[in-house]
């Protein structure tokens, strides 16, 4: 049963990862996953991607300024040519912030109009509102020599959600719905679960070999497309877990301790997260699925 110990102590697990996260992120690092294409971050810390073209530099989240201020010096030590564009994934103040240490620099910040009106009503100090807004399924960003597909993911995490691929490299760009080797971040917050799962799958059928997520707890820096069905895998074998206790009788507040995935069980955050998981998901069976909206019409 959960008791106010352990509900204290959990808390003390999600500020120790959130510690762990801000120390590992100042070892700075960049690793190249195809030509003109690289990941720089930590690869357990914040991680993003730049694509450099023979017009200037795409930058896909800028996180907050101390992450940005190191990207651009990193940026600096591969190419001289300018950021021209910082893509947003999504709406989430620990994404999209940092983007006036490019704006400064004369980038263009772009973002899905969905986080746009988020940004707008809830302002940070760290973050500058997108100048370019765009809106529908399917974006092509052109720059120079090179093509990023903007997918818009519906209802999944946050608002906006934009997986940017680059169909001639076959690379992608995924922040949050992905991270391999970990489970569910705690409590899972502004996630969908079953609009995430429906995300996973229109993912699967993108075609990349390459993937740069946005944290990640795998051993190499660049993913592939077995993190995404892995990822997938996982919330439903979690769903089916917890509907076969309901069918058991197994009284709600005793369920969590019953589950056990030992095919995930040497994912980061197993042991200390794998109880708040389950409690998030059923919750989403019990209440119904949350956050929600309705459908725009051009999904």
């Amino acid at each position: 049963m959960f008791t106010v110990k352990r509900g204290l102590l959990a808390m003390v697990a999600i500020f120790a990862a959130m510690l762990t996260i801000q120390s590992t992120s100042a070892q700075e690092h960049v690793w190249k996953a195809a030509d003109g294409v690289y990941m720089y971050g930590t690869g357990q810390g914040f991680n993003s991607m730049f694509v450099v073209t023979n017009q200037g530099v795409v930058v896909m989240d800028s996180a907050n300024s101390q992450h940005a201020k190191g990207l651009l010096k990193a940026i600096k030590t591969i190419t001289q040519q300018p950021v021209r564009y910082v893509v947003q994934s999504h709406n989430h103040w620990d994404h999209a912030g940092g983007g006036k240490v490019f704006k400064d620099q004369g980038a263009t910040i772009l973002a899905h109009e969905e986080a746009y009106a988020w940004m707008k009503a809830n302002p940070h100090d760290d973050l500058t509102l997108p100048d370019e807004v765009w809106s529908g399924k399917r974006k092509n960003l052109v720059l120079g020599d090179k093509t990023i597909e903007l997918h818009y993911m519906g209802m999944s995490h946050g608002l906006g959600m934009t997986v940017s691929l680059l169909p001639k490299e076959k690379v992608a760009y995924v922040a949050d719905i992905v991270t391999p080797n970990r489970v569910m971040f705690t409590i899972v917050p502004d996630f969908n679960i079953n609009e995430w799962v429906r995300a996973l799958k229109e993912v699967e059928q993108m075609d990349f070999n390459k993937a740069i997520y946005s944290h990640s707890h795998a051993k190499q820096p660049i993913g592939t497309m077995q993190d995404v069905t892995l990822t997938r895998e996982y919330i439903q074998d979690l769903q089916t877990a917890i509907v076969n206790e309901f069918k058991k009788g197994t009284q709600f507040l005793e369920i969590p301790a019953n589950i056990k995935l030992e095919k995930y069980k040497h994912w980061y955050g197993y042991n200390e997260w794998l109880h708040m998981n389950v409690y998030r998901v059923m919750l989403d069976m019990w209440m119904g699925p949350y956050p929600w909206r309705p459908k725009h019409t051009f999904e």
